[in-house]
């Protein structure tokens, strides 16, 4: 499923902490891994290219033995240019299954670790993202990953709004299950604003119909392999509801489209994973609209 994956990596000592979080992956067919570093307009001028590239490679050396020992084929590449556009160029034209980059919680929107970065990153990608969420440190200075979000296949969240793009990410969670993922929990929330005040005499009705579409995609799940699946039907705010849930549950993954049902296309995403890639503090697997399934 995730055979050949894409890392933006940067001069971080941080990231060689998400390098060492990344074996999980090799149970969903990890084999290959790309770490990449672009260097942009300042970082390339002539003055500082050459001990920016010095510094550099003996980084990517020493992530790649650590990749290396846990069985991954890896390659090292800097090149120079808007990181957004190269990470998302690459990944395309040498078709990789998956983005992974990291980002302390709360602060996509800052210049700490992989703020700006995996902002973009999510923002671009046609391919599934991955999105590993790092600890802050009581200087604000992030320094390690969460432990929990490294056992991704441990607890996973689904939340779906059975959209077509929820569908898409499902057949992900199957695929995760099929090759060994413990449990996945399947979460659909009724969205107060959508029946508040004029359709709550139709609650009732309307949790029956989602309990058996939630039921159905349990059945499938287990069809796939030894797997516990719970199902959650709540009523609120669907960001508030799912962040809730990542927190009462202990969640190490959250797997969701990036666009859900009635959100306009040219938004950066709906207000949910927009919502859970900020605040999460389990990392997430983003799944976009207009990605194929591997």
């Amino acid at each position: 499923m995730f055979k050949r994956m894409l890392i933006a990596t940067d001069l971080s000592q941080a990231l060689r902490s998400l390098v060492d979080c990344l074996g999980g992956l090799k149970g969903y067919g990890a084999e290959e891994c790309l770490l990449l570093q672009c260097l942009n307009e300042r970082e390339s001028a002539p003055i500082a290219v050459s001990y920016a590239t010095n510094v550099l490679k003996n980084l990517l050396q020493s992530q790649k033995e650590a990749l290396e020992k846990q069985g991954y084929k890896v390659e090292t590449r800097i090149v120079r240019g808007v990181a957004k556009k190269e990470i998302h160029r690459i990944a395309t034209e040498e078709n990789y299954n998956l983005i992974v980059v990291g980002s302390p919680e709360c602060s996509l929107a800052s210049e700490v670790l992989f703020g700006g970065l995996a902002y973009d990153v999510i923002y671009y990608a046609q391919k599934p993202v991955l999105l590993i969420r790092m600890e802050d440190t009581p200087d604000d200075e992030v320094t390690y990953i969460k432990t929990n979000c490294c056992d991704i296949g441990t607890q996973i969240l689904f939340p779906t709004d059975f959209s077509k793009n929820a569908d898409l990410a499902f057949t992900y969670v199957k695929a995760m299950v099929k090759q060994g993922a413990k449990k996945v929990i399947l979460l659909h929330v009724q969205d107060q604003y959508r029946i508040h005040p004029y359709l709550e005499n139709r609650l009732d009705e309307f949790n029956q119909i989602d309990t058996i579409k939630l039921q159905k995609m349990k059945d499938t799940l287990q069809d796939q392999g030894q797997v516990e699946v719970d199902i959650l039907l709540r009523y609120g705010s669907p960001a508030a509801e799912v962040l809730k849930a990542v927190h009462e549950l202990n969640i190490q993954l959250v797997v969701m489209g990036r666009q859900g049902r009635g959100y306009v296309k040219e938004l950066f995403m709906g207000s949910v994973s927009h919502h859970l890639v900020r605040h999460s503090p389990a990392s997430v697997l983003l799944i976009p609209a207009n990605c194929e399934s591997e």
